[in-house]
């Protein structure tokens, strides 16, 4: 004789209207992570060690460039062109690290209040994603964006300008200046929005410290 296992019964998610304005859903059980927050769990860390990485590498050439003789010129315009690239990759790998570390955080707040509601017997009510996280997302992606672009524009102007002409100078002077600008557009980006992203949690709490209450009232009593 043979058994079957049944197939645990999908979740069915329902949006709810509540009283105090929250835009939430309803679900049978736990709804876990989203997919951001399942992408912040695995990327925080190998970001945070680019982040390293591209430091370390800039500060190695900037000791290089401190150590090279002043009338070299063409080298010294190389490193001037790569010391930057190198200490900004090492800024996008950090803020992007932040970035999905905040989203980790709120993975941890919609697992965690969806696991104990469902424990307590309660339908489980899960915050839906708020306006700031999904600005949150998009100001990540345009100043990792902007960020490469300023990064690519160092490396191909240190590649491209190896004479030491006066025109070769201010094109490389242009180019620099041009980096330098996508480089911080990248950073006021990201900046933005991991600001949107901390408002982001203190939502998230302030939904958790109602929906608390709000099972504790209606299961916190019942006793057998």
């Amino acid at each position: 004789m043979t058994t079957t296992t049944k197939e645990p019964r999908a979740s069915k998610v329902r949006p709810v209207k509540r009283p105090d304005g929250f835009a939430t859903i309803a679900t049978t059980t736990s709804p876990g992570y989203n997919a951001p927050q399942k992408v912040g769990r695995r990327l925080w860390l190998p970001m945070f060690a680019m982040a390293l990485m591209g430091w370390g590498v800039g500060f190695a050439l900037a000791l290089v460039e401190a150590g090279t003789d002043r009338g070299d010129l063409a080298t010294l315009q190389d490193l001037g062109h790569l010391v930057p690239a190198f200490m900004f990759i090492g800024f996008a790998g950090v803020f992007s690290a932040i970035t999905f570390t905040i989203a980790r955080i709120l993975g941890s707040f919609r697992k965690g209040g969806g696991d104990v509601q469902e424990l307590s017997g309660a339908e489980v009510h899960t915050l839906a994603m708020p306006p700031t996280a999904k600005i949150m997302l998009a100001l990540m992606m345009m100043g990792m964006m902007v960020m490469i672009a300023g990064i690519v524009v160092n490396i191909v102007a240190a590649a491209s300008f190896d004479g030491v002409t006066a025109a070769d100078i201010i094109d490389s002077r242009t180019w620099a200046v041009t980096a330098s600008a996508l480089r911080r557009l990248g950073v006021a980006f990201f900046l933005t929005g991991i600001t949107f992203g901390l408002g982001t949690i203190i939502e998230v709490l302030r939904f958790q410290s109602i929906r608390i209450r709000e099972v504790a009232d209606q299961h916190g009593h019942q006793h057998d």
